[in-house]
């Protein structure tokens, strides 16, 4: 049998899409799938226990829910997916491929946004530019490692936001961040939401803040505050 991966999808408030997320996964020998709960007020957990899914609660944010979760995984290897996320369907395969490599100590997939849009095709461009020249994957793109090496490097830094960042810049020091040759297809929601030009800016002022040294708080504090005035103006 091959050797388990473990998916781990930390959800908060996800009732809408988690059935079908979880449909498109189906756990089988070598796959478990776990489901980690930030507090959510709907039925995120309820659904994806009818479905026989592993759930379970922890801190409410990202990175303590990945780490919640990769501390009860039983696979060899971790695989960390967004709810509204849909892994390719040779993932198992390519990352297998992509950590039996020399010095590859992680890797994460290309990104595809789901909505049709010159300016997201731009996004998918920049983003596929950053992870295969910079090696610097984020989240979104399903980041996939050893479970040693995850456990070895000490896991997600408990911040409020940039954690994927940090957790890959940390993971370079120590080896090679490998992309696999297929797309996680994600959501445009985010982008919608506030737009594809002001989500990007906002982005990066987030990592310019975060280079700066400004309180992860602070930033959290102000992404939301930029989602929640969107929300107002509605």
């Amino acid at each position: 049998m091959q050797p388990i991966i473990s998916i781990i999808i930390p959800v908060l408030n996800e009732e809408a899409i988690i059935a079908q997320t979880l449909k498109r996964l189906q756990a089988s020998d070598d796959v478990e799938l776990i489901v980690v709960d930030g507090g959510s007020q709907d039925r995120t957990v309820e659904i994806a226990r009818q479905m026989n899914i592993r759930a379970i609660a922890a801190e409410p944010n990202r990175a303590s829910q990945m780490n919640a979760g990769a501390a009860i995984a039983k696979g060899n290897f971790l695989l960390f997916l967004h709810a509204d996320s849909q892994l390719p369907s040779n993932y198992a395969k390519l990352v297998r491929q992509s950590l039996a490599q020399t010095k590859v100590i992680a890797g994460a997939f290309e990104l595809a946004i789901d909505a049709e849009s010159k300016a997201l095709r731009l996004v998918e461009t920049m983003v596929k530019l950053r992870s295969r020249f910079l090696q610097l994957p984020y989240g979104d793109q399903a980041i996939f490692i050893r479970k040693q090496a995850f456990i070895d490097i000490g896991g997600y830094a408990n911040l409020p936001i940039m954690e994927d960042f940090e957790f890959i810049s940390r993971l370079k020091h120590r080896g090679k961040i490998a992309i696999a040759p297929a797309a996680v297809v994600t959501s445009a929601r985010r982008w919608q939401k506030l737009g594809v030009f002001k989500t990007t800016l906002v982005n990066q002022l987030i990592i310019i803040g975060y280079f700066l040294r400004i309180s992860p708080h602070k930033l959290r504090n102000f992404y939301h505050r930029i989602g929640n005035s969107k929300k107002r103006s509605l």
